[in-house]
């Protein structure tokens, strides 16, 4: 694997800088992670205001969260909007 790869959806995940990230009409919308042993902690997740409304959000966190489970990472949603997701779809984290 290299620096960055891709994980569905047209997400990547940016491993240089501990990132989900997804390139929309030339605004970049970022889920940040970091990993602590067997776990993933999401801390923050920004979509600029010029894609917003748009599904953006929703579509980088579940590919994020779907890299995790592959992945076998136990999910810690510090970030709002990736517990707002994992309620939706009835995700516990572990």
């Amino acid at each position: 694997m290299g620096e960055t790869d891709a994980v569905g959806k047209g997400v990547t995940n940016n491993r240089a800088k501990s990132r989900y990230e997804l390139d929309v009409d030339g605004h970049l919308a970022i889920c940040d992670y970091r990993i602590e042993g067997g776990r993933i902690i999401f801390p923050h997740t920004l979509v600029p205001r010029a894609i917003g409304g748009r599904g953006v959000g929703w579509r980088l966190v579940t590919a994020a969260l779907d890299d995790a489970e592959r992945q076998g990472l136990t999910v810690v949603p510090q970030c709002w909007f990736v517990a707002e997701v994992m309620e939706k779809r009835g995700v516990d984290g572990s």
